[in-house]
C-alpha cells in the first residue's frame, strides 16, 4: 500500500515539515508605531532622533524628518536596517 501512495508523489515533493509552518513573529506596522516612542532634539545644528531606546544624530534636518517618515511608512524593516547599520558602527 504504500508502494501506491508514494508513486503518485514525486520523489522531490515532501511532507510538509514543523520548519515549514514556523514563521518569525512580526508585529503589525501600527503596534510597531506604538511600542516605540519617537522624539526629535532640535540643535544648534541638526537633530537626535530617538526611537525607543536607539538614539540618532542627524546633521540636518531634512535628513532625519526622510528617515522618520521611511520608518512611519515601515516601522519594523526600517529598525531591523538601523540596528544593524548601528550594530555595525560599534564592530
Amino acid at each position: 500500500m504504500n508502494e501506491a501512495i508514494s508513486a503518485g508523489m514525486p520523489e522531490t515533493q515532501h511532507a510538509p515539515q514543523l520548519e515549514d509552518c514556523v514563521k518569525e513573529y512580526r508585529p503589525s506596522r501600527t503596534e510597531c508605531l506604538r511600542n516605540h516612542s519617537i522624539n526629535i532634539d532640535f540643535l544648534s545644528m541638526g537633530c537626535i532622533v530617538r526611537v525607543g531606546c536607539m538614539s540618532i544624530p542627524f546633521q540636518f534636518v531634512n535628513d532625519a524628518m526622510d528617515a522618520i517618515n521611511a520608518y512611519v511608512q515601515n516601522p519594523y524593516e526600517e529598525r531591523k536596517r538601523w540596528e544593524k547599520l548601528i550594530e555595525e558602527k560599534n564592530n
